[in-house]
């Protein structure tokens, strides 16, 4: 078993007091709710920090913190804290063919981070990029696991064969978080578990909560659908063109590996997503629709708020994230 990280460095009052909280013994008195920026590093790495116990769970932290009623009633005010803002931030609706029609559009893969990548990217700011996606990858698949049993019939047997891919076809070395990791660690970063958790800002925390929390909630078991198919819809052409900045700024193969892996792979999962699992859910519990056009216009909106972040940082000439990286190492 890989070794569990250590409690995250708290980034307010209440993650201070729910990471001081998970040193002490299940039972212990729980801080009560308050109402924050949903968008803070302080809610956010709160939520985080409660999700990462359903994970691989934290150094020191007794396991049996996991379903503890009292936290449990915490995270839940969080999550309909993060909800609502959600809710208000997309413009809803139940088209859903419409939603994934936009996905498709050119301007999202030319646009915005892609494309300055593509144009003016340097290897550290590649190499930043990295480190934000790797609290994403690092459980890439893991929430999508969460609803295959609240699906039924050939919607479940199509998701779970999407999901087979992306756990490396039965393959420990190919399980796409191992990639990743091989990644890291060919961009002279660091490759352990969640190594970068303090250093990734808000924005990023923001996308993989929300992962966990449709994931958790059979009651948001749309919204992961429409998550996952955003996902895998639009992972094919944005992989192409990571695949080649990686072979053009860093000498590493493993750099564009783990990219080169996905074209081939998401453009299936592309139409599997599309014509399997939400057609499939969509004649079997047609109510699902709004739930799924919501998954996808959250996360359209928070990858556009990463992504906004990131750019107004490069542009201003400073680092994206919360610590700068050192330079690579000077090979010998």
């Amino acid at each position: 078993m890989m070794p569990r990280r250590s409690l995250p460095r708290p980034r307010g009052e209440l993650s201070a007091a729910v990471v001081e909280l998970l040193t002490r013994a299940p039972g212990a008195a729980v801080p009560a709710a308050t109402r924050l920026d949903p968008y803070s590093d302080d809610l956010l790495l709160t939520l985080h920090t409660c999700y990462e116990l359903h994970y691989q769970g934290f150094a020191g932290v007794d396991e049996n913190w996991e379903w503890d009623p009292d936290l449990l009633r915490l995270r839940g005010n969080l999550e309909n804290q993060l909800l609502a803002a959600l809710r208000a931030d997309v413009p809803g609706g139940d088209d859903v063919t419409g939603e994934l029609d936009r996905l498709l559009e050119p301007t999202r893969d030319t646009d915005g981070l892609a494309g300055f990548l593509a144009e003016q990217g340097t290897p550290d700011q590649l190499r930043e990029y990295f480190v934000h996606r790797s609290i994403y990858h690092h459980i890439e698949a893991d929430p999508y696991a969460w609803v295959i049993p609240r699906l039924r019939g050939q919607v479940k047997a199509s998701l779970v064969a999407v999901e087979f891919d992306e756990f490396g076809g039965g393959r420990g070395e190919r399980v796409h978080a191992r990639l990743f990791a091989d990644l890291l660690a060919g961009a002279d970063l660091e490759p352990g578990y969640l190594h970068y958790l303090d250093t990734v800002p808000a924005p990023m925390l923001a996308l993989v909560d929300m992962m966990s929390l449709f994931g958790l909630h059979r009651g948001l078991r749309g919204a992961l659908v429409g998550h996952f198919a955003t996902v895998e819809i639009t992972s094919s052409p944005a992989s192409r063109r990571l695949a080649e900045l990686a072979r053009r700024l860093l000498p590493d193969p493993a750099c564009a590996h783990f990219y080169t892996e996905h074209v081939e792979a998401d453009a299936v999962h592309e139409q599997v997503m599309r014509r399997d699992v939400i057609a499939g859910m969509l004649a079997a519990e047609p109510d699902q629709a709004a739930s799924i056009v919501f998954g996808i216009q959250a996360t359209n909106v928070l990858e556009d708020r990463f992504a906004e972040h990131v750019l107004r940082c490069w542009n201003e000439d400073r680092s994206s994230l919360r610590e700068a990286l050192s330079a690579p190492a000077a090979p010998v």
